[in-house]
Order: C-alpha cells, then sequence, then structure tokens
C-alpha cells in the first residue's frame, strides 16, 4: 500500500539534498504536489502529512476535487496545465495560482473574470524554453510584452515564471530560465517564484535556481 507520508518525506529529502549541492537554503524551495487524476482520498492523506499546496491540469476534474476538499481551508490549489479560453472563468473563480498563462488573451480574460474576488490572481507565465512546437508556452521573445500586460491587470498579479523543459534538456536550458527569471525580478518587485523541475529533473532545477518544484507520480504513484 502506498504511504504518502512517505513519499512526500523522500521528496523533501532530494529537495534537501539538491539544496545542500547548490549552497541553497531549503526554504527558498517550495513543493507543489500535482494530484491530476488522483482521487480526493490521496490528496487528503498528503493534506494530513503536512502538503497545503496542489497542482491541478484538468479543469472539470479539479472542480469537482476543490468542492469535495473544501473543508480543508487552508489548501492552496495551483493551475498548470494548458489553457482554454472558454475555461477560464472557472480557473479564475476556483485558483489561487495559475502557472501557464502564455498569452495576453488568456491573462485579459483570467483578470476580467477574478473581479469581485477578495484576492488577486497569482500568476506565472509558462516560457517555451525548449522551443518545442508540441509544448505551450511563450517565446522568449514575446515574454517581455507579455509580463508587462499581466503586471498592469488589476485582478492578477505576476509572481513569476513556469517551464516544462524537454526530458532530456541540459543544465544550460535550466540556467536559461534562471536568467529570465533573474532579470524580470528586477523590473517587477511582485516576482519571487521560478516553477521549474518535476519528478525527473528536481535535482537539476534547484541547482539552477528553481522555487517550485511540481512532483506527482514520485508522492502519488505513476498516473491512471
Amino acid at each position: 500500500m502506498m504511504n504518502i507520508k512517505d513519499n512526500l518525506s523522500h521528496i523533501h529529502q532530494q529537495i534537501a539534498y539538491a539544496c545542500k549541492q547548490a549552497n541553497r537554503d531549503i526554504e527558498q524551495v517550495q513543493l507543489l504536489a500535482v494530484t491530476k487524476t488522483k482521487p480526493c482520498d490521496l490528496i487528503e492523506q498528503a493534506y494530513l502529512a503536512g502538503q497545503r499546496q496542489f497542482g491541478e491540469s484538468y479543469v472539470q476534474e479539479s472542480i469537482e476535487k476543490i468542492a469535495a476538499l473544501a473543508h480543508l481551508s487552508d489548501i492552496e490549489w495551483h493551475f498548470i496545465g494548458p489553457i482554454q479560453s472558454n475555461k477560464t472563468r472557472a480557473i479564475a473563480t476556483n485558483f489561487s495560482w495559475v502557472h501557464s498563462v502564455d498569452r495576453v488573451k488568456i491573462a485579459s480574460r483570467l483578470n476580467e473574470q477574478r473581479c469581485g474576488q477578495d484576492t488577486s490572481l497569482n500568476i506565472c507565465l509558462q516560457v517555451n524554453i525548449s522551443d518545442e512546437e508540441s509544448k505551450s508556452g511563450v517565446s522568449v521573445d514575446e515574454l517581455l510584452t507579455l509580463a508587462q500586460y499581466v503586471s498592469n491587470c488589476e485582478n492578477l498579479t505576476l509572481r513569476g515564471l513556469m517551464a516544462i523543459p524537454d526530458k532530456n534538456a541540459s543544465k544550460t536550458v535550466f540556467d536559461q530560465m534562471f536568467t529570465l527569471y533573474h532579470d524580470l525580478k528586477t523590473k517587477y518587485p511582485t516576482i519571487d517564484t521560478l516553477s521549474m523541475g518535476m519528478s525527473n529533473d528536481l535535482s537539476l532545477a534547484v541547482q539552477s535556481g528553481s522555487t517550485m518544484v511540481r512532483v506527482g507520480s514520485a508522492i502519488f504513484g505513476q498516473r491512471n
């Protein structure tokens, strides 16, 4: 039987080791538990083990989970999947964070549909750092324009960048993301998050400056 608490402990140990290798404070790296396709009982087990930040990629599935787990008052939901225009309202009204904003149209809709909420929506811009046709993400050339647009949105807070590097990406690619993040951070004081690194490249991402790693299978088992 899967032991979620032990799995979380193992991931935190991995993060701690990567931070030590990079001479970083472990407090600088947060763990986002990715729960797409995973049932509510496993999410609640992770919550009871101390995990508070959870990432979802499928809108309808996530809305049902958010409603079912509403009794966990301090849980924090992050949307990390590709965004379709007709799903922005559900995302804007149910999530605290969105990691996958990659165009002005989506940012505009999220801003408009977040209106009336008590808090702004935290936004990470997804960068297609490996320039892959199959992946979402703003190009490096268009990043500054998108960042400026989001920073001017009343109901959005620009928090940083997100990337999904190619599975065979070298450390150079991760370092390029950190450079983009660092440069943008000097322009916008609200930026504090580099969402980068998953189960297979967690250590490399942490060593390259990631502040938030997104881990699913190593916590909850392979995706259904």
